[in-house]
């Protein structure tokens, strides 16, 4: 009966825009923005209930609602769309991040050039998501990505060009990658030369080879690795969190990098598990490089952004990290690492933003005993930075802990090594977000002027709030996603590479 329902994802962004282009004043875009994200989060809703009385009524298709439309012949090119657990679990953080962005982005300049590239943003993150079909998989990405240097360039912040062209020719490399690696999987995806993009039938034919996979599997997933701030390729993202917008920020750490994941998984290991299985030591050691150079790195930072910007590397990593364990557990794990940091470091750049807005400096060293001006936005740092930290009862610690326990699985020496290096990043973590909260937070007013600063207005608190109870129902309800989670096709994985 709902079939079809996935291609509203794409349609009501684009129906944003034609409003958001036809609006004549503030207050339109601003509904616009507010209707349509509602629109979004209510039909995420919708279809996870919908899945999970599916699954319950005995559905085992990989992909429910299923859809196909031819686009291009001649290619094979179609828009096919069909979600499993992941997908929706990341449909569901998206639309939460784009309706709280949006009343974060209240007081924008500038609003309808904003929202127009915002929404188009938006409108490639979420047509990725749905896609089952490669190609337009790869034309959602990029929509997804080239509306940032816009966004960072004329809305930004110090040095705003530089980090928007920086993001830009770094990403664009890795696409070059992805691009290339997905023109092979296409021209071996049949071995009767009935060639396909559609993911799940190259899945069904098996038909890469072991040296092709070789060949292949590296250029998808540091296509896709870039943009989850892997190591070495991971410097674009601190000077492109720090002068992106707020709004820009929390779309860009909180769903934009886990595009990179989301690929990683879905397409370089799905479709090249020999490979994958083959080759993961070697992205293990760039993933645990990243885990703790990120958060080595955030210690040693003064300016907001740039903290959660390297702390964002860290987390980021241990996704990958988490995928490369090929077990059940830590990809279980990694796909709730992606949704935990979603949330909280939206949350967090959303605070930054509201805390820049009133002190216009982002530098800890100018200020302090902020919890006394402004006691809402204080409280709900000090939770985003315990939800960072891995506090049980919040969302990074459900995370976290289901990672190093499925990591540790492994009984060789090599993988055991690396999870307690891995692991050392949640110690590291607890030194950056507690001297930040008490350098913030408490301690003598630094600036005789912050006195005069008011705490947050209502749509300030309708943005934090959504967010602290979305970051709290993960960690105290773990169960429900991870059994979402695992209703998805990771089965299939360990089925053609013998592991449990």
């Amino acid at each position: 009966m709902f079939s079809n329902i996935l291609i509203y994802f794409v349609i009501i962004p684009l129906v944003m825009l034609a409003l958001v282009g036809l609006s004549r004043n503030i207050k339109q875009i601003r509904a616009v923005a507010v209707a349509g994200s509602i629109a979004l989060t209510a039909l995420s809703v919708f279809v996870l209930v919908d899945y999970l009385s599916l699954r319950a009524g005995g559905e085992t298709a990989p992909m429910l609602y299923q859809g196909t439309w031819d686009w291009f012949k001649p290619l094979n090119i179609t828009l096919s769309v069909g979600v499993d657990g992941i997908s929706i679990a990341m449909l569901l953080l998206s639309s939460i991040i784009l309706l709280t962005g949006s009343f974060a982005s209240w007081t924008i300049q500038q609003p309808k050039e904003f929202f127009l590239w915002l929404i188009l943003l938006s409108t490639g993150v979420f047509g990725f998501f749905i896609s089952i079909d490669l190609f337009t998989m790869f034309m959602f990405y990029e929509v997804a990505l080239i509306p940032m240097y816009l966004l960072i360039g004329v809305w930004g912040s110090g040095k705003k060009n530089y980090s928007a062209m920086k993001l830009t020719l770094m990403l664009m490399g890795g696409s070059a990658f992805l691009m290339l690696g997905l023109i092979g999987i296409y021209y071996h995806s049949a071995a009767d030369g009935n060639l396909t993009w559609n993911l799940l039938k190259i899945a069904e034919n098996d038909a890469i080879s072991h040296g092709w996979q070789m060949f292949l599997f590296p250029m998808t997933f540091v296509g896709f690795g870039v943009l989850g701030a892997m190591f070495p390729f991971h410097t674009w993202s601190p000077d492109g969190h720090a002068s992106a917008p707020t709004a820009v920020s929390m779309l860009h750490a909180g769903v934009l990098m886990k595009l990179g994941g989301y690929g990683c998984f879905r397409v370089a290991i799905y479709l090249m598990p020999y490979a994958a299985n083959e080759l993961a030591w070697i992205f293990l050691i760039l993933t645990g490089i990243s885990v703790v150079y990120g958060a080595f790195s955030a210690c040693v930072q003064t300016d907001l952004k740039y903290i959660n910007a390297y702390s964002s590397v860290s987390h980021c990593g241990l996704v990958l990290f988490a995928i490369l364990m090929l077990n059940t557990t830590a990809m279980t794990g990694a796909i709730m690492q992606m949704l935990s940091h979603g949330l909280m470091t939206a949350l967090f750049f959303a605070l930054i933003g509201q805390i820049y807005g009133r002190t216009h400096t982002r530098d800890i060293r100018e200020m302090g005993g902020l919890m006394q001006i402004m006691p809402y936005l204080a409280v709900c740092y000090v939770i985003a930075g315990m939800a960072s930290l891995g506090l049980p009862g919040l969302s990074g610690f459900v995370a976290e802990m289901t990672i190093f326990v499925g990591s540790f699985q492994h009984a060789d020496m090599f993988h055991r090594v690396f999870t307690i290096v891995a692991c050392c990043s949640i110690v590291i973590t607890a030194v950056y977000i507690l001297r930040v909260v008490g350098k913030l937070l408490y301690g003598p007013v630094q600036n005789e002027h912050h006195r005069e600063l008011t705490d947050a207005t209502w749509w300030e608190k309708v943005s934090t709030a959504t967010l602290i109870v979305c970051v709290a129902a993960i960690g105290c309800f773990p169960n429900f996603f991870s059994s979402l989670i695992k209703s998805t096709f990771i089965p299939d994985i360990f089925r053609v590479l013998g592991m449990n």
